[in-house]
């Protein structure tokens, strides 16, 4: 696992007794998830592997909370986060459960994360491509070729953003926001990927 400098400034930037807690949250991570990814999700720490977020931590004013993506099918009923995350408001180290415990999670929330979630079909929605769109893409071979270069999910966010409005000018409109962004290589949703 590659650290990514951007965890390294949040738990920099926390309270002395939450970077105590990050720290330990992430040598765990590092242990029993090696091949997992950090990032930054939503402004806190978050570990993904598969395509997958295992879980994101964060730091508040006196406690940490960590929220583990698929909790339910993780921990069953005591998967329900009551705000705080599913180890609760964590204020120190002693808080947390032991690192065998610890490992015991992460490992199987890595696990769960080759699977696809509870409810979720294994064949993806196929993509819908609107025929204006296909024609402003042809028109413009940077755009072309930025969407055809991203997975299906993510060329699915374009498409059903554009089948989506409801108006010919709305619908126009998010037609030209699409080519630009795509001649650029930006996902639909980039403005929120380094959050």
């Amino acid at each position: 696992m590659t650290r990514d400098p951007r965890v390294d400034d949040y738990i920099a930037k926390a309270a002395p007794f939450a970077s105590a807690i990050l720290t330990r949250l992430r040598e765990r991570a590092h242990h029993a998830a090696p091949e997992a990814e950090e990032a930054i999700k939503w402004g806190a720490p978050a570990f993904i592997a598969n395509g997958q977020i295992l879980f994101i931590m964060a730091a508040f004013k006196a406690h940490c909370a960590v929220n583990f993506w698929r909790a339910k099918e993780l921990l069953g009923d005591k998967g329900e986060a009551d705000g705080m995350g599913q180890l609760g408001k964590i204020g120190s180290l002693e808080d947390l459960p032991d690192d065998a415990a610890l490992d015991r999670l992460i490992a199987s929330a890595l696990a769960l994360s080759r699977t696809p979630p509870l409810g979720k079909k294994s064949t993806p929605k196929p993509e819908k491509l609107h025929p204006e769109f296909a024609a402003a893409l042809d028109a413009a071979p940077a755009a072309r070729a930025g969407y055809d270069g991203f997975p299906p999910g993510a060329r699915r966010e374009y498409c059903d953003w554009i089948n989506e409005a409801k108006q010919d000018a709305t619908r126009a409109k998010r037609i030209a926001q699409a080519v630009e962004w795509l001649a650029e290589g930006k996902k639909r949703n980039w403005k929120y990927e380094n959050c």
